[in-house]
């Protein structure tokens, strides 16, 4: 954005004379740098969340990248943009989840947690002392009363909840093929959701992936607990996409 154009409305958060906020916009723009994509599935009775795993330099141990998160033993996320500002929201949400479960006793609920983290986004949409983060949280969960659920929080702190959603790089594609994908707003079983995750993430990256370019975090009705698959449980689900297919 030329400096022309903005004449400093970009310093600050402060409205331009178009009516925008220029430091919210190069946030959504820092959520593609990363150059990942990350998509978010509900089912039937799990809800699921895939992203890819590049690392950076071969020297790197792969077990020490990921882009998955656990907040509480039942709510997990991935988070999509930059890595310093992702991990400083998952902090935050953690410690959210600690007080919330100490103050009232029982686990904090995704929508809880969803509302909270949007909230604290958008006071940084308030401030000139603060800076937007550039990150997207997709929050998966299971709702004792509600069941499996999926939210995304975005960085000018607008939250909502979907049976599919994605993140990153390649946002707009993702969204195109699920919304093909959900016209007849299918109940997935837990396996064809995970399926379901894998086959977006090839199709918008025009790729066939192997278990190691992928993180597979799943939650389910049954066991209810936040859980992230290992290579070789990847792995099955890939062999059986490929025998469906």
């Amino acid at each position: 954005m030329s400096r022309a154009g903005t004449a400093g409305y970009d310093m600050s958060i402060i409205f331009s004379p178009q009516g925008k906020l220029y430091q919210i916009e190069y946030a959504f723009k820092a959520i593609k740098t990363g150059g990942l994509t990350s998509v978010g599935i509900r089912g039937k009775d799990s809800v699921v969340v895939a992203t890819q795993k590049k690392i950076p330099d071969k020297l790197i141990d792969p077990k020490s990248i990921t882009s998955l998160y656990k907040l509480t033993d039942y709510i997990g996320c991935v988070q999509t943009g930059i890595v310093p500002d992702s991990k400083s929201q998952v902090s935050r949400a953690i410690q959210e989840c600690a007080s919330f479960h100490h103050k009232f006793g029982y686990q904090m609920p995704p929508n809880v947690l969803a509302k909270r983290i949007a909230d604290i986004a958008q006071l940084s949409t308030q401030h000139a002392s603060a800076r937007p983060l550039g990150v997207a949280m997709i929050l998966i969960g299971i709702d004792d009363e509600l069941g499996p659920q999926l939210y995304k929080i975005d960085p000018a702190g607008v939250y909502c909840g979907y049976k599919a959603t994605g993140a990153g790089e390649k946002e707009q594609e993702t969204t195109n093929f699920l919304e093909k994908k959900f016209k007849s707003n299918p109940q997935l079983s837990r396996d064809e959701t995970i399926q379901m995750a894998i086959s977006t993430l090839q199709n918008v990256l025009g790729a066939d992936l192997k278990a190691s370019d992928i993180e597979i975090g799943i939650c389910t009705v049954e066991n209810k607990k936040f859980a992230v698959m290992t290579e070789e449980e990847i792995d099955v689900q890939l062999t059986k996409l490929a025998e469906r297919d």
